[in-house]
């Protein structure tokens, strides 16, 4: 028995220094990780329309995406980019969660343009802050690329051809940087993260996506997004022993969109909650 266990101790240990190397490398590298990418690639290449896939663990680093690079239009998960714009002036000052919008708080608008999706509360918050170019140039600021807002809500739901749009769109690899940096303190303070946490939890929008087939009590803060044709959520996913993953899912074309949402998502967790990769990996970070 000695030394299968002695292999199989080498082959963890050499999964778990690949994992907590620079996100490039991890994806590139690891053979887990390209076996997952493999996994999904397979799991949506079986089903109608397109799907754009990217996942970072935010304790070692490890990531991987299928159509990471590639461009979907972002529908209403634009509204967290709208939500961290007007958070970021609370922190400075600027602003207050207590200020007026429209004959509501902003905290109340905040509150219905999350948890509910509302529309109009997202647009009053929009212009609030002085319009898309405002938040354009707050990503651009943090130098995140691959995020372009364009519109208000009400425009782009006047607008077509979503499937095929150039305008307010993002990558999967780009949504989920932006999901990490709202965690990591670079651009929002904790409070302020914090109360957008406690709205993406309470999201009442998306029972059928990532949350549809992940296991009873699992902690989900997320924001979805629909427009014609396009079926988007992403956000965080809290593991078994704690640590959250950053997940972003988009879809367009096709059919039962919701469904494969929900078995990308179920993929991921069942990766990323595994108890001996999980055990190895803080083991190797407290040496």
């Amino acid at each position: 028995m000695r030394a299968p266990m002695l292999s199989r101790l080498f082959l963890l240990t050499g999964m778990a220094a690949t994992l907590l190397s620079p996100i490039p490398a991890a994806a590139a590298t690891s053979p887990h990780l390209i076996g997952l990418e493999r996994q999904l690639s397979a799991l949506v290449s079986g089903r109608p329309g397109e799907y754009g896939i990217a996942a970072l663990d935010l304790r070692d680093g490890s990531s991987v995406a299928v159509n990471g690079n590639v461009s979907f239009a972002m529908a209403s998960t634009v509204k967290l980019a709208i939500a961290a714009a007007y958070l970021a002036d609370v922190d400075k000052g600027r602003r207050s969660l207590s200020d007026t919008v429209a004959g509501r708080s902003a905290a109340k608008a905040m509150e219905l343009m999350i948890v509910r999706s509302d529309n109009q509360a997202a647009d009053q918050l929009l212009a609030a802050l002085g319009g898309p170019a405002v938040v354009q140039q707050w990503l651009r600021s943090h130098d995140m690329a691959g995020i372009r807002v364009d519109r208000t809500i009400a425009q782009l739901l006047r607008d077509r051809g979503h499937l095929a749009d150039v305008k307010d769109v993002a990558t999967p690899n780009a949504m989920v940087a932006l999901l990490g940096r709202l965690v990591d303190a670079t651009v929002l303070t904790p409070k302020s993260s914090t109360f957008l946490f406690d709205l993406m939890r309470r999201c009442a929008t998306g029972t059928h996506r990532i949350r549809a087939l992940l296991p009873t009590g699992t902690t989900v803060e997320d924001k979805t997004g629909t427009l014609d044709g396009v079926t988007n959520d992403v956000g965080f996913v809290t593991m078994p022993d704690g640590h959250r993953v950053a997940v972003a899912i988009f879809a367009r074309g096709g059919r039962d969109r919701q469904s494969g949402i929900a078995s990308i998502a179920r993929r991921l967790y069942d990766y990323f909650a595994d108890s001996e990769r999980n055990a190895l990996a803080m083991f190797m970070q407290l040496r």
